[in-house]
């Protein structure tokens, strides 16, 4: 069985779906059915009976792109545990680059942020690297970058409160710092966080980390662990972008590439190239009379 979900832009949508549906046929890959969700008319339902994902993929990228979609080999069902990248998944920014502007060493510090996110360089030892520019930096800095610079991406709180709703468990785990990962958590609405540590003498940062390394392995882990209490069909979603979120997208029922690098999207089965987070909740078929809003 395949079935997959696309939110598109609704101009001309139709036709386009005619030409994929056109093109599918002359792979093969017939429709069993094909329609809009009751739930949600803006997102449009296709069912095989089998057939080649990564084909569905690549057709779907080229006759409806940009959407927001999801290719799945299993049938859709709500999530028992959420768990979420913060660092331009769950929050618009980069944490440790705004932290560095503070240092004057922004346009450094970034680029070896995007390379290791591009997966170009081996994780612990990017953010070692870049932990290490920070020594000197007064604690108070972060106080002021996450007043000044965080916010949540749009459609983050919605997300986390609706699934929270529908008996998710949630957890936020970032190869960030818990000085902004706790914050961001309780303003968005996570159970709980898991991130590295920033190594503090005297109200001073020190250029070290505190503790062991949250890198791809522990994110993965920390989804294993929290699911290995549950039936062994039960659904779990993970969203991320960058390569450090791979292997927890790809353990993952649903994993969840937003606005993604191109390594991490095409390690995903689900993808949000157009729209805001709440994309997820539609895509899941949750009505968005449902939809929690505005709730600490």
């Amino acid at each position: 069985m395949l079935i997959a979900r696309v939110i598109a832009d609704p101009e001309g949508l139709q036709t386009r779906i005619d030409a994929l549906l056109a093109v599918l046929a002359e792979t093969g890959m017939v429709p069993t059915a094909s329609h809009a969700l009751e739930s949600n008319t803006a997102v449009w339902e296709l069912r095989f009976a089998k057939g080649d994902a990564g084909k569905l993929r690549e057709l779907i990228d080229q006759h409806l792109g940009p959407s927001d979609g999801m290719v799945t080999e299993r049938e859709i069902a709500l999530p028992k545990l959420f768990i979420s990248d913060m660092d331009s998944t769950m929050i618009g920014q980069e944490c440790i680059d705004e932290l560095a502007d503070f240092a004057g060493l922004k346009e450094r510090i970034s680029d070896i942020t995007e390379r290791a996110m591009q997966g170009e360089l081996d994780f612990e030892a990017a953010l070692r690297e870049r932990v290490g520019l920070l020594a000197g930096l007064e604690e108070g800095a972060i106080q002021r970058c996450l007043d000044e610079r965080i916010r949540p991406n749009p459609g983050a709180r919605t997300l986390v409160q609706t699934l929270k709703a529908h008996g998710s468990d949630t957890v936020l785990v970032t190869g960030g710092f818990h000085h902004f990962a706790d914050p961001v958590a309780e303003q968005i609405g996570f159970v709980d966080a898991v991130g590295n540590r920033l190594e503090v003498n005297d109200g001073v940062l020190t250029g070290g980390l505190a503790g062991p390394v949250v890198d791809s392995s522990v994110k993965k882990a920390v989804l294993n662990e929290r699911m290995a209490g549950h039936e062994a069909d039960a659904a779990s979603v993970a969203a991320g972008d960058g390569a450090n979120d791979i292997p927890m997208l790809e353990s993952a029922t649903l994993g969840v590439a937003y606005f993604a690098k191109p390594k991490a999207r095409a390690a995903a089965n689900c993808w949000i190239d157009r729209g805001d987070l709440t994309s997820v909740l539609a895509l899941l078929g949750i009505p968005e009379g449902e939809w929690v809003r505005d709730r600490q």
